[in-house]
């Protein structure tokens, strides 16, 4: 059974300059250790004279796994805050990895925690935060006499179409979040009066936009 969960819709950057010290902060979605610790070694190898490379990633929908590293910054001002601030958005099964190049000027402990956060923050935005949304598919076929008003009541109950076939009759692809099949099947049969078909095809994850702001 799929479980929902939120994550970051694609890979995303962010740049921030905090008294002359550049934060390059890189995130990318992953669905296992291996994949995280790959983007991280990556990330290594792409800025290698960088002061530090700061990881931190969350796999899992219930949020198994949980891991970061300082990376050479004092205990609890890099890493965590990472850490916190993907919490915080409730982003799983993605890494975040924060490059610091020292611009000369110490930040103090407050300073870093506040710069590796707000670069995460930012990074994770950009990339785009959604809700991985349980949906079952399932195909409607109607005649054409009932497929216009049929369309537009489904539209206006919030129900995704995600494709129309037409043929000898017209079919409905929809993806129906959970509560909507009821609502659904029951505006299917009142419109076609029972005449229709209806082909349940499986369950699949629906992403849903999440309002990011905090």
């Amino acid at each position: 059974m799929l479980v929902e969960y939120t994550t970051v819709a694609g890979p995303g950057e962010a740049v921030l300059v905090e008294k002359k010290s550049k934060f390059i902060a890189q995130v990318r979605p992953v669905s296992s250790v291996e994949e995280a610790e790959a983007f991280v070694e990556m990330v290594r190898k792409e800025h290698w004279s960088a002061t530090h490379n700061v990881p931190a990633y969350i796999i899992g929908v219930n949020q198994n796994i949980q891991k970061f590293s300082d990376d050479g910054e004092p205990s609890g001002t890099a890493g965590l805050p990472i850490l916190e601030i993907m919490k915080a958005y409730n982003v799983v099964n993605a890494a975040v990895v924060v490059t610091r190049y020292f611009g000369g000027t110490l930040l103090g402990r407050g300073g870093l925690i506040r710069a590796y956060g707000a670069a995460a923050k930012e990074a994770l935005l950009n990339a785009g935060i959604v809700r991985m949304a349980p949906a079952t598919r399932v195909k409607v076929t109607v005649d054409y006499t009932a497929a216009g008003k049929l369309e537009n009541e489904l539209l206006s109950a919030g129900i995704t179409i995600s494709g129309t076939e037409y043929m000898a009759d017209v079919t409905f692809d929809l993806l129906l979040l959970a509560g909507q099949e009821q609502r659904a099947q029951e505006l299917v049969r009142e419109l076609t009066a029972g005449r229709y078909s209806w082909s349940v095809e499986g369950q699949f994850y629906h992403r849903v936009a999440v309002d990011p702001s905090l």
